[in-house]
Formats: structure tokens, C-alpha cells, sequence
């Protein structure tokens, strides 16, 4: 076996027509230049470690490079085009390991194609038919005879050499832990930004994920709560996009110099937040909120608040309970920040909350903001009641 790994696959052609994308994620294993794609079904029952679905994909004659970017809007993307007119997109976020795929099937193909060249130029020249004397005479019987032979013996040959790949295969299979053990062993580990709450703090055995944590410690340990527009304006976004890739895929030290700069993490921290498959407040809260925070009766408001606040998920309310702590202090500092409650509550209402099916609503900027300002106004009441 040359090489293994979990990718993500998608075929974008065949026969030269396009076919409608789909992504998954299979186990990947080249071996006797073959690709062959595992796909883990959902169905599997837990603990169950055969991938038993799979496609092959014979690499001779097949072409791999870089995809351009209207072949996808991913990142690290390889297009394999095999000699019988399929095509495939490779893709894996981590640019060190899909450059090494790269690297190895590139090196695979090129092996392929030279010995094919080289079976080609020592092939025997043709048996001269109809001699005399001592040489043998081959009718066209004993011709066809001797190519069925050869036939036969090679498919056999081949025949037997597939059984043996797939044994050797399906034992490793069955060897092979299961994506979830991987991952809770740390072999494995999803992105920081754009993974769900709940799974990144499941994973770091945590309510509150360690870069948000990070951030906030970073910005208040630089005595930078008084600095003119936090969370207001922009940091580099270049360096916001380096930050994380550092964060996915890195040890993260926000004491490196190259983080200076508190409006990159607060930039990052925001960015952490919008990124978030599901919001920190979850879809089936938002009308839930909405409709609370529209409750002309002021107690009634802080009562049906606090209700849906406890109620959180556990991940979601200690990340709400550290995150607003924090805007709290630097609400305190708004003589020399200039960030007011309601300037907060404008910058995150559309980060932390909104409806699952986004709409044009602008009713819901509204409430986003309102409900935002609420918490911040009413802290220590929804988080440190008895």
C-alpha cells in the first residue's frame, strides 16, 4: 500500500459530459496503481470500522494537477482525469497533506506510463508463419491456440493478483479504527472556524471553545479595552485570515508579535462567530427570543429571557455567559472606546443570532440588535441569578 487517508471526493464528468457535484468524505488507499475511494455510510452502527462502499479508479493514463478556481471556490483541490474520460475533484483542508497526495500520485502516474512505454518497446517481434526446414511451422489453429493460452494464463495471473490486493486490503479495513476514535484520540481534529459549538467543545472537553477564550484573555490582558472602536473597526484582513489558518490548523500563541495588532483578534473572534454552522443562539430559539423581546410587559421580557437563556445547550450558554461578560467590560470603557451598548449590540446582533432561512426582513436586524442590548443591559440578572 503507497499511501491512505481520509479526502474529500466529488466527480465533476464522465464521458465528457458534467454531473452535478457531491461532495463526501471517503478513505482513500493507493495501492498497484489503483485509487479506491471508501465511503463511510451514515447508517454504519457505531464502532463500526469497514467502509463498505467503494470505487476504484485505475491511474493508468490518467492526468492529476491543481484544479483552477472555476473548477471549485474550495481550497487545496486536485483534478483527476482518468484515460476513460472520467473526472474527479481531491480536496483536503490541510495544504501539507493534499500536497503530498499530490506529490505521490503524480509520482504513481509517472511510474504507469514508463512501464508501459518500456512493455511496448521489448514486445517480440511477429512469428514468421509457413517455414520450412527446421523451423516450426504455425497454422493458423496453433496460433490461435497459443493466444488463448496466453490469454488465459494472464487473466488468470491478473485474477490472482486482484484477490490477493483485496485480501490484504480488507484486512487492513478491518483493522482500520473508526473516524470518530481517531478523532477522539487527537490524530484527527476538525477546523476551529466553521465547525459546530457543540462538536469543537466536545472534542477540547470543554463548554467554551479555548479561541474564544483566547481572544478575550488576549485583548484584556493588552489593557486593550479602551482603544478607539473595538469590535468596530476592521483589523487586516489578510492577517485575520492567517490568524485562522494558524487556529485550524497550529498551536495558536496569541503572544507572538505578529498578533499585535487587537483589531486582528477581535477581527478573528467575530469572524469565529459568523462562521459558526449554527449561530450561538440556536435556529430553534431565534423566534423564541423574538417573540420575547417584543413583550411590552418589561418583567414578563426579563422572565421569558432568563427561561431561554438557562435552557441553552451547555456550549452555547457558557460561550454566551463569557462572551457578554466580555462585551461588559468594554461597555465600561466606552468614554475612551466609543462602544456604547447599543454600538455593541449593532456590531454582534447579526453575528450571534439569526433566523435559519435568512430573509430580507428588516424587522429582524431589529430584534437581533434589541435582544443583544437586552442581555448586555440585564448581565448579571440572566447569568448570576439564583
Amino acid at each position: 500500500m503507497e499511501k491512505a487517508g481520509i479526502l474529500n471526493k466529488t466527480k465533476v464528468s464522465e464521458n465528457g459530459k458534467k454531473v452535478r457535484k457531491n461532495w463526501t468524505q471517503t478513505w482513500t488507499v493507493l495501492h498497484g496503481g489503483v485509487l479506491t475511494f471508501h465511503k463511510d455510510p451514515k447508517s454504519n452502527a457505531p464502532g463500526a470500522s469497514v467502509f463498505h462502499k467503494k470505487f476504484t479508479v485505475d491511474l493508468k493514463g490518467a492526468t492529476i494537477c491543481w484544479a483552477t478556481k472555476d473548477k471549485s471556490s474550495k481550497k487545496n483541490v486536485l483534478e483527476l482525469k482518468t484515460r476513460n474520460g472520467v473526472e474527479f475533484l481531491i480536496q483536503y483542508d490541510t495544504e501539507s497533506i493534499i500536497v503530498d497526495w499530490h506529490r505521490v500520485l503524480t509520482d504513481t502516474i509517472r511510474q504507469l506510463t514508463r512501464r508501459t512505454e518500456t512493455c511496448t518497446r521489448r514486445s517480440p517481434p511477429p512469428t514468421r508463419l509457413g517455414t520450412t526446414g527446421s523451423e516450426a511451422v504455425l497454422t493458423n489453429a496453433d496460433v490461435s491456440a497459443t493466444r488463448q493460452s496466453v490469454t488465459h494464463s494472464s487473466s488468470s495471473a491478473g485474477d490472482t493478483d486482484q484477490k490477493r490486493v483485496r485480501t490484504k486490503l480488507m484486512k487492513f479495513l478491518m483493522k482500520r479504527p473508526t473516524l470518530q476514535s481517531v478523532k477522539e484520540k487527537g490524530y484527527i481534529r476538525d477546523n476551529v472556524f466553521g465547525c459546530h459549538l457543540a462538536t469543537l467543545c466536545a472534542q477540547e472537553r470543554t463548554t467554551v471553545p479555548r479561541f474564544v477564550e483566547k481572544c478575550i484573555r488576549a485583548v484584556e490582558k493588552r489593557e486593550g479595552l479602551d482603544i478607539d472602536g473595538l469590535y468596530r473597526v476592521s483589523g487586516n484582513l489578510a492577517v485575520i485570515q492567517k490568524l485562522r489558518y494558524k487556529a485550524d490548523h497550529e498551536e495558536l500563541d496569541l503572544e507572538d508579535g505578529q498578533w499585535e495588532d487587537v483589531h486582528v483578534i477581535t477581527g478573528a473572534l467575530k469572524l469565529f462567530f459568523r462562521e459558526l454552522p449554527e449561530p450561538l443562539f440556536p435556529y430553534s430559539q431565534f423566534n423564541k427570543f423574538v417573540s420575547a423581546i417584543r413583550n411590552p410587559d418589561y418583567n414578563k421580557k426579563l422572565s421569558s429571557i432568563y427561561e431561554l437563556v438557562t435552557s441553552l445547550p451547555a456550549a452555547n450558554h457558557d460561550t454566551m455567559k463569557l462572551l457578554f461578560g466580555h462585551l461588559r467590560r468594554v461597555i465600561q470603557y466606552g468614554d475612551n472606546n466609543r462602544m456604547t451598548v447599543q454600538n455593541v449590540a449593532i456590531v454582534f446582533g447579526p453575528t450571534l443570532l439569526r433566523p435559519e432561512m435568512e430573509t430580507q426582513n428588516i424587522a429582524h436586524m431589529v430584534f437581533q440588535n434589541q435582544i443583544v442590548e437586552f442581555i448586555l443591559n440585564e448581565y448579571d440578572r440572566l447569568f448570576y441569578s439564583s
